[in-house]
């Protein structure tokens, strides 16, 4: 192996220009040609790549987001898309792709990889909802810009008697929402994996306030689904 590239797709996390600057220069150290593909897999089947340098990476480990840069690709989900992305590959000699991304993009890496071509994936996602890894690159930053609204906003309903419903990112997976909600100490955590009654949290707080409770903080995935007809209100 003597070239490989690296690519960032879906949803950008904190820690992914600094996943990119250790593949860039832990390849560049292993004698390897390494190259980043602009534009996630619309970028790959574009062919939107150039070689890499130590110093193009240097000074990113702070910047959010993906110097590289992210994209959707309606046509990477077909095998045509696929079979173009592989033939930019070839036609570049890259002999190996590190993947950094979430859920669909591991599951675009799988597709590669089950079409004959070496990737590595790297989880990168701040819901912390993909299998093989204690905890995924973002979610750590997440969690705790969360904590920190949370603190925040617990002042305010502390002073004026009030409650307050916190949404946080989390379609399938409760993992923002309940650290946030354990550690920030909120009276309710809604999270998709437990769908609830929107009436038996009403009652949890109606109860918690008859037991002398001044203010609350719900702390709600953005995927929570009640069991109930109607939406949380």
């Amino acid at each position: 192996m003597k070239r490989i590239a690296v690519l960032t797709s879906g949803g950008d996390a904190p820690g992914m220009n600094a996943a990119i600057r250790a593949v860039v220069r832990t390849g560049i150290a292993a004698g390897l040609e390494v190259y980043g593909v602009r534009n996630g897999y619309a970028g790959l089947i574009n062919g939107e790549m150039e070689r890499l340098t130590a110093r193009d990476v240097g000074g990113i480990m702070q910047q959010a987001g993906t110097v590289l840069r992210s994209a959707r690709s309606k046509e990477f989900r077909e095998e045509a898309g696929r079979r173009q992305a592989i033939r930019k590959l070839a036609e570049r000699r890259i002999d190996g792709l590190v993947i950094i991304g979430g859920n669909g993009t591991q599951t675009g890496a799988f597709e590669l990889f089950k079409m004959g071509f070496p990737v590595v994936g790297v989880a990168s996602t701040i819901d912390n909802d993909l299998y093989g890894t204690d905890i995924s690159i973002g979610a750590d930053t997440a969690l705790n810009t969360v904590l920190e609204a949370i603190d925040r906003i617990k002042a305010t309903a502390s002073s004026h008697s009030r409650a307050f419903l916190v949404e946080v990112m989390g379609r399938d997976s409760g993992y923002i929402a309940l650290m946030a909600g354990i550690t920030g100490g909120a009276e309710a955590v809604i999270i998709p994996e437990v769908p609830i009654e929107p009436d038996d949290v009403a009652q949890e707080l109606l109860d918690a306030y008859a037991r002398g409770k001044s203010h609350a903080i719900l702390v709600v995935a953005e995927g929570a689904k009640p069991n109930a007809p109607h939406p949380f209100q």
